[in-house]
């Protein structure tokens, strides 16, 4: 009877080229030539290799090949805040879109402090890019990018700096475009629920909104920071709600609105009749008949496809300009303005 300690298990190695040219009799560019198309080898030298090749389990190294085009087809993606149901839609269609052009993104969290380490450790790869979702980078992180020569592509936010492309959503105006329906429907006493202080589309939706108020000689009432959550939306607006008269809640994104519009059924106030809720972004969640939410929208399927043309460019021409897309908002009217 054996005993279990005398034998000696080692875990699988990645079968090599080489280890399938020796069981082939074959030399190693032999076995490299049957997996390139277009290269040429004797027909029966090409069946015999791939028949030891499938046996033995043997897959090609893409990310060699790749490099010997000039090509990794590794794609960075720094996610921003994946518990933000837009960004988690963003990427969902980002990353079946390189998906659908062979290229193979890596996702990093954009949520915690080991983000940088993450950013650093990535570099060491060949990436074909990096594309930037939201979030902030450090400017030390966006100058090592451009010294290593690895492209980058800002969406929601834009990054000045050479050679980084950004796709942005005309924020300001989207919430000018709401705040003008709103006060064309008689609205006068208007609240406004923030996002993260440091994001650029809080603060640019919010100056938007301010606009059309002085322009209609009136004043933002009440206003409270959110966190772009339901809960934040929630609980600011039902503090707002508490301590002022409002009959506009204007939230710097659909999750805060969704809390707001909640919060307000909560309370007793009736939508739209006595409180217009809009919101920003028209996320799949605004459709749900449960909210029918009112809101602007930053259309997620032509972000994904300017970033994927910039990308495009970039690739084949990467000492161009630097460029920026914006992206044109518009209101969607459902049940709550």
């Amino acid at each position: 009877m054996i005993d279990e300690k005398d034998i000696s298990i080692k875990r699988p190695r990645r079968v090599t080229a080489q280890t399938v040219a020796d069981a082939a009799g074959v030399s190693r560019s032999s076995v490299s030539r049957a997996f390139t198309p277009g290269t040429y080898l004797d027909a029966d030298k090409r069946k015999r290799i791939r028949e030891v090749a499938a046996r033995m389990g043997y897959q090609p190294n893409a990310l060699a090949a790749g490099l010997k085009g000039g090509r990794s087809h590794l794609v960075a993606v720094f996610v921003g805040n994946m518990r933000s149901a837009y960004d988690t839609e963003f990427v969902t269609a980002l990353v079946g879109e390189l998906n659908a052009l062979n290229k193979w993104p890596i996702l990093i969290d954009g949520g915690d402090q080991s983000t940088e380490r993450a950013i650093h450790q990535v570099l060491r790869y060949p990436l074909d890019a990096l594309i930037l979702r939201g979030g902030s980078m450090q400017s030390e992180l966006v100058t090592q990018c451009s010294k290593i020569g690895v492209p980058m592509i800002s969406s929601g936010r834009i990054v000045e700096a050479r050679g980084v492309d950004n796709v942005c959503c005309r924020n300001a105006e989207g919430a000018r475009i709401a705040a003008r329906v709103l006060v064309d429907a008689g609205r006068t006493r208007f609240g406004f629920v923030a996002g993260p202080e440091k994001l650029s589309s809080s603060s640019g939706r919010r100056s938007g909104l301010v606009e059309v108020l002085d322009q209609a000689g009136l004043t933002l009432i009440a206003e409270a920071k959110g966190e772009f959550t339901v809960e934040a939306g929630f609980n600011a607006a039902k503090k707002l709600l508490r301590e002022n008269t409002l009959d506009a809640l204007v939230c710097a994104n659909d999750a805060s609105a969704i809390g707001a519009l909640t919060a307000a059924r909560e309370m007793g106030i009736a939508v739209p009749e006595s409180l217009s809720v809009v919101g920003f972004d028209d996320i799949e969640m605004a459709r749900w008949p449960t909210f029918d939410l009112s809101t602007v929208c930053n259309p997620v399927d032509e972000a994904v496809e300017r970033v994927i043309w910039l990308l495009d460019q970039r690739l084949t021409n990467p000492n161009k300009a630097s460029e920026t897309i914006l992206i044109d908002p518009y209101f969607v009217p459902r049940g709550t303005h």
